[in-house]
């Protein structure tokens, strides 16, 4: 009987797991497509805000979930910007690209329609190397992409870039 136990309590857990595999891969789906859209930047957490127009191509699998765009303010700066994350259940691990200071870690997971990740900078930035960002899935055709990182001066959380977009 207790042989029966085990593999019955082994079976509930294989079919939760791959209940939660197939529940990220259908939200990591949601995110298939090109986007484009407006928001705000601020290089640091002091400086102006710039409005920004930005175009992306989002990629994803059963475990991943790719970001590549460029935004544009004052009319002639461009950036790339890109993010590559791997998913582990709803756990998330990857890299960011769009910082002046080089490649950044992302760390984090999943809750609700948002993917909360904490951001390890390549240098220090705002007085510190760390920040957070949010990917986070907006109605059937929306995203949103928020920065936020710590006032250094003041100790506040300040949204250093928002970015709005819907599916094109």
């Amino acid at each position: 009987m207790r042989s029966f136990a085990q593999f019955a309590l082994a079976g509930c857990l294989l079919a939760a797991a791959g209940t939660a595999r197939a529940d990220e891969t259908r939200f990591l789906q949601s995110f298939k497509g090109n986007f484009a859209g407006k928001g705000i930047v601020k290089v640091t957490t002091d400086a102006p805000t710039v409005n920004v127009s930005c175009t992306f191509k989002s990629n994803a699998t059963s475990t991943s979930l790719s970001l590549d765009g460029n935004c544009r303010g004052l009319i002639v700066v461009t950036r790339a910007i890109s993010a590559d994350l791997t998913a582990s259940g709803a756990k998330y691990s990857g890299t960011y690209v769009g910082s002046r200071t080089g490649p950044a870690q992302l760390n984090g997971s999943r809750s609700g329609n948002a993917i909360n990740l904490g951001i390890r900078w390549a240098k220090e930035v705002n007085g510190d190397r760390s920040a957070q960002m949010k990917v986070e899935k907006r109605g059937e055709n929306g995203m949103r992409l928020t920065v936020t990182d710590t006032d250094p001066k003041t100790g506040k959380s300040v949204v250093t870039s928002r970015i709005d977009l819907q599916r094109s």
